[in-house]
């Protein structure tokens, strides 16, 4: 069981925890929850020993083993993608790579020994490692291995394949199969969904929930965090308040707890107006002074409320793009390839006005690729992709940050893009997309991944196109500003194609869905409602997963 009691943190002149508490028993599943710097990467920081508190105890078992995943990644080369997750994975990794190397040394025909005590002590330590590898399970490692890199989308010939060479996210995937590999005692997970696809969720949902161990996790996904935790512990002003359920009812009980509080204090904000009254009524009647005298101690005695803080997320009333022409992109026997890999071969695709296509497909399956083309950044191999008239077009990838100057700060950018917008339209538009108070003098530079897609979607829906085609929009939004997304986005009357991971975008706003397949050689398939009645019609939340 880890334990927190009593724990105060402080940066300066931020209080992060006042007199803190709580506890983390076997076999729970919580979810961390609370504003952007609020503490919650302090807190992992904390459980694992990288932080200490400033008051208060933080109690972890000394055989406790702890697997912390973070949004940070290690240096990797050298190894295959296999190697690199099995090293990572703590003591059974060690002892693979012992066994391995102790087993070459035993083998090597050009080894020598100057005498026969050298051979026995490798023999000896070969013997004792072998037990423990075997009793540990280590000789299904590779397999369980395997299988999870499978899980987080990783094929055959890239499992065998050069780490060093992977991506900025598929690193962050080996990254997370070392922490999974090494079956720890607690899971420490910062955002598991970042870098994953919808196949690749699904897939660690159902791991998390077979999992036997403990785990504490931040997650933007509403989805997964309804799906997976059973607890959930909220940082508010300060404080770790629990709550015995997944996120909905967190939600649920959150808004009556805010309800209760607000009436609490307005009932003793009428009663304190009453007292006051009387006392100024009667303040100069000398037969009413004890009685004046007795309330006024009475009301210095009495414990203020202080007035409930109300989280708002700013919402933008977005203008109404222009009317585009009824056929919005024509596609006509496209094909396309990368080496030898056919992605699309003879590939016709319509999109009409007012129709909002969701892609589905597992990595490499062409999404990205689709909506490249469509954009006009990627020409096709044959046949042709034509826009429809009168359109305006707004393409958000994660390419897409070139658009920013790195030396402005926000509001320069926002200026500079619209210099003749009201003062109160811009920061209205910023403050929807999250960017308030001091952070709009933050420079470009310095922005994280998500404050960067969130200053990018700004831009685009200030001035809104009449076609949005956007890859992956979500990435690193925090779950205010996607809700704000999605109701913004319910009311755009324009043409929309995007790939998302994110059910509830996928849910809130798809009317149409085009399925690209797994098999080689196999057609596009499409269907004509939302994604909600995909899920319903295929049985699956994405290709090849089940419901």
């Amino acid at each position: 069981m880890i334990s927190l009691s009593r724990i105060s943190k402080q940066y300066g002149r931020q209080l992060v925890f006042v007199d803190a508490s709580f506890q983390l028993n076997p076999g729970e599943r919580a979810g961390l929850v609370g504003p952007n710097g609020a503490g919650k990467t302090t807190l992992f920081r904390m459980i694992v020993g990288e932080e200490s508190a400033d008051d208060g105890d933080v109690s972890v078992p000394k055989k406790m083993t702890i697997g912390y995943f973070r949004q940070d990644i290690e240096e990797m080369s050298g190894r295959s993608v296999l190697d690199e997750a099995i090293a990572g994975s703590g003591r059974l990794g060690d002892l693979h790579h012992e066994l391995e190397a102790l087993q070459n040394a035993m083998s090597d025909p050009d080894r020598t020994y100057e005498n026969n005590a050298e051979m026995d002590a490798i023999l000896d330590r070969f013997g004792h490692v072998q037990e423990d590898y075997s009793h540990l399970g280590g000789y299904e490692l590779e397999a369980r291995a395997r299988e999870v890199l499978h899980g987080l989308g990783f094929e055959d010939d890239r499992i065998d394949g050069d780490a060093g060479a992977l991506s900025g996210g598929w690193k962050m995937r080996v990254a997370m199969a070392k922490v999974l590999l090494g079956r720890p005692d607690v899971l420490l997970m910062d955002e598991p969904t970042n870098h994953l696809d919808i196949e690749s969720i699904i897939w660690l949902e159902d791991f998390l929930k077979r999992y036997d161990g403990s785990l504490l996790m931040t997650s933007h996904d509403r989805e997964f965090m309804n799906r997976v935790v059973t607890k959930i512990v909220e940082i508010d002003e300060g404080d770790l308040v629990t709550y015995s359920g997944n996120f909905e009812f967190y939600e649920r009980e959150r808004a009556i707890r805010e309800t209760n509080r607000e009436a609490a204090y307005a009932r003793q904000q009428s009663m304190l107006a009453k007292e006051q009254r009387f006392i100024d009524r009667f303040a100069a009647h000398a037969a009413k002074a004890a009685q004046v005298q007795s309330r006024v101690k009475a009301l210095d005695k009495i414990e203020k409320l202080e007035p409930p803080k109300k989280r708002k997320t700013m919402k933008f009333d977005f203008r109404r793009p222009s009317r585009s022409g009824d056929d919005v992109a024509v596609l006509k026997g496209v094909s396309k390839k990368y080496g030898q890999r056919t992605i699309y071969d003879g590939f016709d695709f319509l999109v009409r006005r007012g129709e909002r296509w969701c892609v589905m497909g597992k990595n490499g399956a062409g999404k990205s690729t689709l909506l490249k083309m469509v954009s006009g950044s990627l020409e096709p191999d044959g046949g042709s992709v034509r826009l429809g008239a009168s359109l305006k077009m707004g393409y958000f990838s994660q390419q897409a940050f070139d658009v920013l100057d790195p030396n402005l700060t926000v509001w320069e950018q926002i200026q500079k893009d619209f210099p003749l917008e009201s003062i109160g339209t811009l920061r209205s538009l910023l403050g929807a997309f999250q960017f308030s108070g001091d952070e709009v003098e933050k420079k470009i530079r310095s922005l994280s991944g998500g404050e960067r897609s969130r200053l990018v979607l700004a831009r685009m829906l200030l001035d809104p196109p009449n076609f949005l085609v956007l890859d992956e929009p979500t990435n690193h939004l925090d779950l205010a500003t996607k809700e704000m997304l999605v109701e913004a986005l319910k009311d755009f009357d324009g043409t929309m194609l995007f790939v998302s991971h994110d059910r509830m975008f996928l849910r809130g706003l798809s009317n149409r869905v085009l399925e690209l397949p797994e098999e080689r050689g196999a057609a596009p398939r499409v269907y004509g409602g939302s994604y909600v009645e995909y899920v319903n019609a295929s049985g699956h939340e994405a290709p090849g997963v089940h419901a």
